[in-house]
């Protein structure tokens, strides 16, 4: 279980087995590189601690221990979190401020106790069996104890499908949960298990008082307070650049605070319309950064996909994780922590669903209004124009159903509820599980505030996760750290309370958060279109990588699987190689379920997962792999 997780601490490794309880760790090295090593026990060795992250206010919290009579023998943040459970028990949590996930196995108590921290950054998976509690940061150690197997969990892939993740406490795999953000869960033989959440982020005010200008003030100066303090390291530091506005601020704030030149990352891909890298030279040499860039090939980034499948535990969703990887792998050699922009959309709205989804809630309403003649009259309209045409209006108030399930989840589906029920051999799956379950529950949780703020606090609850997740395994499997400054609870509390007027007031997004750093950042940065990391993968898929879904989509092992209906795929395969319709993203998810499925399921190696298929994905490789080098 330990040394499968090898690339998450390379550095150095522990293990100790007391009473009826096993705890390991391997050590990627930032504080105290001398002492902290784990699993750490207190003096008497009646507490164990095993521990996975960074806390940033731990020499703050040392001192308020040491008034309190704790004595310290490392400079170590794990012995900081260690001490304040013997001070404070369970509720220790409450006074780490940072990223983390651990495991406390008190001997006094005989109790054992999991926490994960407030965000989700760092991830903690767990299983029960009749005699066993199994954890780790990773799905793969678990499995890696014999003790708990690889079946599907097929009631997550509606889910998977509309979403691209899995939202709540449910994984891929039966019987292996998700430890929530903010929650801990303890075990004793007294108690057995208990589940608690200890923080949930604030529902937004929609009394505030101060004006737009304040505002930014206090979210510049809370800000600086943040990156300086993700800062603290003992190894190089460095930042991932995209050239947006997020990551260029804290380039920009964490420059001002370094002695030294900061060093910047970059990565893109060789086509000029897929790649940042005018944007993110132009930031680097705002700030006079040391800055470094990585082109990702086409043949690099298939050939790495089965093995970064194996380190995310489940399919690739998001094909942005791929070249995530590359990226820190690149900065690896030069750094051993990076700062990233995660979290910035989902705290200052910046995605363009939610201004679309509040101006189609807004124009829906006054359609509604209007006498039936008229909608029946735009209807016809609509339904004589082009194909290419209706493609838009289908995501619009003039087609959507009303209500936020329509207007947000489905519109933004990759798989509609609807299209499901069309592909889906079991579409009693559908009837079983709500693939929006999770996010309408959180979305309802916030019911005091408006429809911006309703949004942002449901993506933060699963969404965001999800992109943490992928943040960590991504980063961890080239054995580097990545903190993100913007998901620090302190920030994220005044963030979050501040209603969605003041992040999108009409057209543009994250206007607070613009007008707080718009010193710090170029104006051709300030003020460019949202990019996202954008993946050539339709035109590679239609094209050269065509294989790809032949094997993995149409291939025999996957429609014997008896998941899809075979006449389905066919149809959206020759749709997006005939350039009938766009289905790029479509066909992303289910190539990734399909290696999943050979990986984690029929047990292959993800080096064997091209050599085994029955096309001639491995040659085709290889020769763009060749014309390219040549």
């Amino acid at each position: 279980m330990r040394d499968v997780l090898t690339h998450r601490g390379p550095d150095e490794k522990g293990m100790v087995i007391v009473d009826n309880v096993g705890l390991a760790h391997r050590r990627l090295s930032i504080i105290d590189l001398s002492h902290g090593q784990q699993p750490m026990c207190n003096a008497d060795k009646s507490v164990w601690l095993t521990y996975n992250g960074e806390i940033y206010n731990f020499k703050t919290l040392q001192v308020q221990l040491r008034a309190r009579g704790c004595n310290f023998t490392t400079q170590s943040d794990t012995e900081v979190v260690l001490r304040a459970y013997e001070i404070f028990g369970e509720k220790c949590v409450n006074y780490l401020q940072g990223m983390f996930a651990f495991a406390v196995w008190d001997r006094r108590k005989h109790r054992l106790f999991l926490a994960r921290d407030r965000l989700g950054i760092k991830p903690l998976y767990y299983a029960t069996t009749n005699d066993s509690l199994l954890f780790g940061s990773e799905i793969k150690a678990i499995l890696a104890s014999g003790v708990i197997f690889s079946v599907f969990n097929e009631m997550v892939l509606p889910e998977f499908l509309a979403n691209c993740y899995v939202a709540g406490g449910g994984t891929f795999f039966k019987g292996i949960q998700k430890l929530l953000p903010g929650h801990t869960l303890s075990w004793s033989l007294e108690e057995g298990f208990r589940d608690h959440c200890y923080w949930r982020p604030p529902v937004a005010q929609a009394s505030q008082t101060a004006s737009m200008k304040e505002c930014a003030r206090e979210v510049r100066a809370q800000l600086e307070e943040t990156v300086k303090s993700h800062l603290v390291s003992d190894v190089p530091l460095g930042v991932f650049l995209s050239g947006g506005i997020d990551s260029t601020a804290l380039a920009a704030l964490a420059a001002s605070m370094m002695s030294g030149p900061i060093q910047t990352f970059a990565v893109g891909f060789a086509d000029r319309e897929t790649n940042e890298f005018d944007y993110a030279r132009l930031a680097a040499s705002s700030i006079g950064a040391k800055h470094r860039e990585v082109i990702v090939a086409s043949d690099e980034f298939f050939d790495a996909v089965p093995r970064l499948i194996w380190h995310e535990d489940e399919p690739i969703a998001f094909p942005s994780s791929v070249p995530l990887y590359f990226l820190s792998r690149f900065a690896s050699q030069h750094v051993k922590v990076v700062l990233t922009g995660e979290g910035a959309d989902e705290l200052f709205l910046g995605y363009n669903r939610y201004r679309v989804t509040a101006w189609n809630q807004r124009f829906g309403q006054a359609w509604s209004t209007l006498p039936d003649y008229i909608r029946e009259n735009v209807h016809n309209l609509i339904n004589s124009l082009p194909k290419q045409v209706r493609r838009f209006t289908e995501r619009t108030f003039l087609e959507l159903s009303p209500g936020i399930r329509n207007l947000f989840y489905e519109n933004f589906a990759v798989f509609q509820e609807g299209v499901q029920r069309q592909m889906l051999e079991n579409t009693g799956l559908l009837t079983l599980r709500d693939p929006y379950t999770e996010g309408l529950r959180y979305y309802n949780e916030a019911q005091a505030s408006g429809i911006l703020d309703r949004m942002g606090h449901a993506d933060i609850r699963t969404y965001l996760v999800e992109l943490l997740m992928k943040q960590d395994q991504m980063s961890m499997a080239a054995s580097i750290e990545s903190r993100v400054p913007f998901l620090d609870h302190k920030f994220v509390e005044y963030i979050a309370s501040l209603p969605g007027r003041y992040k999108i007031p009409v057209w543009q997004t994250k206007v607070l958060l613009r007008k707080a750093i718009q010193d710090l950042v170029p104006k051709e940065i300030l003020t460019r279109r949202k990019m996202g990391f954008p993946v050539p993968l339709g035109r590679w898929l239609k094209d050269e990588y065509w294989a790809m879904v032949d094997e993995f989509v149409l291939g025999a092992r996957t429609l014997d699987r008896g998941l899809f209906r075979p006449m389905y795929l066919r149809r959206i395969a020759e749709e997006h190689r005939e350039g009938i319709a766009r289905h790029g993203d479509r066909l992303w998810l289910l190539i990734n379920l399909e290696m999943w499925q050979r990986i984690f399921i029929d047990g292959e190696e993800p080096a064997s997962i091209y050599a085994n298929s029955s096309s001639t994905i491995s040659d085709e490789l290889e020769n763009i792999s060749t014309a390219a080098a040549a």
